[in-house]
């Protein structure tokens, strides 16, 4: 029997690299999932690889409580519960020092990476309680242990969900609701190509996108990118039940970048 035969899995950001990804692998291990996203076509097209016997979706402002209560009464109207919940959603911001950084985009990407994620537990808990347990999966990042320069809100927030992580994973123990937090460090990604070119733009000279990711990559022990399927694998360890005694812990899956590489 596949690992996640039964289960219903909520991935947030789940038109995203990482996000798409473990959707398919966990809808391979028998899951059916609900994606959730701000854009339509994106979403659209992930649900159409999956297979609509298998996913669907909703569009969604995750910084909303109204549209994340939303997508979980989506879930149990649709599914009857949620046993996975992946906290994907996420946002880079822009690469400025502190004292140039806009106000504006601050707040922003406070506003998903952390608010997002709170509110997500907060309408996701109580349908996991009455279900009688279940794993929850907050992508945090390596800028979730230590600092980035130029990605202030970003680092912030990637810590923030950590301690919000720890938070959950202690109140939720005793209603068997596993918490944990996924750490990558740089993926191939949309989100990677977006840093790439901002650093490349304020680095100025004749660098080129192709060698500011040359040079990141080269920083990592293991000299490369990852991928969204590492990643996705390991979140699919912590939402099978393989991962049972498993619950208020900082996975990293950063290519040994957090023994002290880039």
């Amino acid at each position: 029997m596949a690992r996640l035969t039964g289960k219903i899995a909520v991935i947030t950001g789940g038109a995203g690299g990482i996000g798409a990804a473990t959707a398919q692998l966990l809808t391979d291990e028998g899951a059916r999932v609900l994606l959730v996203d701000r854009h339509e076509a994106p979403l659209q097209r992930v649900v159409e690889t999956l297979g609509p016997a298998v996913a669907s979706y909703v569009v969604a402002d995750v910084t909303q409580p109204a549209a994340v209560e939303h997508y979980v009464q989506t879930a149990v109207e649709r599914y009857q519960g949620i046993d996975i919940y992946l906290a994907n959603a996420g946002i880079e911001g822009v690469v400025q020092p502190i004292p140039d950084y806009p106000i504006e985009v601050f707040d922003e990407v406070m506003a998903v990476n952390v608010r997002g994620v709170w509110l997500g537990l907060k309408y996701v808990i109580p349908i996991m309680r009455a279900r009688g347990g279940g794993s929850i999966v907050i992508t945090s990042s390596t800028a979730g242990i230590r600092g980035s320069v130029g990605l202030s809100p970003y680092t912030t927030s990637k810590h923030a969900v950590i301690g919000l992580m720890r938070t959950a994973a202690l109140e939720c123990a005793r209603w068997n609701i596993r918490v944990n937090t996924v750490n990558p460090a740089p993926i191939e990604t949309r989100m990677m190509r977006s840093l790439e070119e901002m650093r490349t733009s304020v680095s100025g000279g004749s660098a080129t996108v192709e060698r500011t990711k040359e040079t990141i990559a080269a920083r990592l022990p293991l000299k490369r990118y990852g991928t969204p399927e590492e990643v996705g694998r390991l979140m699919l360890f912590l939402a099978s039940d393989e991962s049972s005694f498993c619950t208020g812990g900082v996975y990293m899956v950063d290519g040994g970048t957090s023994a002290g590489g880039y």
